[in-house]
């Protein structure tokens, strides 16, 4: 009990210095651009503009958002560039297809991500219309085009080369396309020793796009423990124990990222490229949730079945009081405060969490600049 409040105590004073260095050094940030790709750990609202079933944009999704209302977030409130940008003390990023994107409001940024996809076309096919990887990039050239019209070409690249990027990409492949079935097309072809190394060098070239594309810093997090997530232990765990097959892909998929991230920037010549382990701080809350102060991280806040970890969150969901205590909010995606959690560490986490540098490394290397 002595060890547990010591390490609570350290990890409260660890977030208040952090947030005084935040405050100092988003000094010298203000007019940084940020932009995001991805899936639905980090879509903000661009499937709510599709025909998709992945969407959030039904109650109780928003009830702990500032309006508390659904906004399209796979969450119960702020998701984790939601955070990096409060933080910043920057605009929330307006996904790239609501219409309030455009003039002024385009030297923010945007968020490209869309809920369902991976890095590979055939991941998220079941969601049928949703934004894939280089259809994001595309719209990316797309509002770099735009961007020239406001502000001219000279400015646009220099906001695009100076700007934030984070990347968010890998979960669906095993979870939305090698695991989604038994005998998956994908897990025919491969086995999941061949099948990792596989989407490791598709995922590279969508990061050398994204290259050729401007942005010079970008933060490319990794799959959370995929087993552990409260829609597989329903699938899958008889004892609460984590699916042992979705873990061995994580364990596979992790260090091959980094390994790919370390070969970019050597090739680059800088460190454009930064891998968050994701994974980590996720196992962190999951090994000992109460360490964090969470009640439980087997079970979600919003759902049904065991666990409940099956089907969508929708308003004839369970639903917990206390969205703060717990790690997920539903079957797949964190808790705003789990999101929070790892936001600190994306900011000053150690090279365990993050590599080869953290954010405020990067922010301060940048104000020097």
């Amino acid at each position: 009990m002595i060890n547990l409040v010591e390490n609570s105590r350290f990890y409260l004073i660890f977030v208040f210095v952090l947030a005084l260095e935040f405050n100092y050094l988003c000094n010298h940030v203000e007019g940084k651009a940020f932009f995001v790709f991805g899936d639905s750990l980090v879509d903000n609202g661009n499937n709510n503009y599709l025909a998709t079933t992945a969407r959030a944009d039904a109650p109780p999704y928003g009830i702990d958002f500032p309006t508390h209302r659904p906004t399209g977030r796979f969450s119960n409130g702020l998701n984790i560039p939601d955070i990096i940008s409060e933080k910043m003390g920057w605009e929330p990023t307006i996904p790239y297809l609501s219409r309030e994107l455009s003039g002024q409001k385009l030297l923010v940024g945007a968020n490209f991500a869309s809920a369902g996809v991976g890095v590979l076309n055939d991941t998220g096919i079941q969601f049928v219309n949703i934004i894939r990887i280089y259809e994001q990039l595309n719209f990316f050239r797309q509002y770099q085009q735009r961007l020239m019209r406001e502000i001219g070409a000279t400015e646009a690249k220099k906001l695009v080369n100076e700007s934030l990027v984070l990347m968010t990409l890998g979960g669906n492949d095993f979870v939305n396309n090698y695991f989604l079935v038994p005998y998956s097309i994908r897990s025919q072809q491969y086995s999941i020793q061949d099948y990792v190394p596989f989407v490791i060098s598709e995922y590279k070239k969508v990061l050398q796009r994204l290259y050729e594309l401007g942005p010079r810093r970008v933060i490319v997090t990794g799959t959370g423990p995929l087993g552990c997530v409260p829609a597989e232990l329903a699938l899958h765990s008889n004892n609460g124990e984590c699916a042992e097959q979705l873990q061995l892909a994580a364990s596979l998929f992790n260090p091959q990222l980094v390994q790919m991230i370390d070969e970019l920037n050597q090739d680059i010549g800088t460190d454009v490229f930064v891998a968050a382990n994701t994974n980590q701080m996720h196992m962190d809350f999951i090994s000992n949730p109460e360490q964090f102060g969470f009640q439980t991280s087997k079970i979600a806040c919003c759902g049904q079945g065991p666990y409940n970890g099956l089907g969508l969150c929708t308003p004839f969901s369970n639903l917990c009081p206390n969205r703060d205590l717990y790690v997920f909010w539903d079957a797949f995606h964190p808790s705003e405060r789990a999101n929070r959690m790892i936001v600190d560490q994306i900011f000053g986490g150690s090279t365990t969490y993050m590599h080869p540098m953290n954010l405020s490394t990067i922010v301060t290397l940048d104000s020097r600049a």
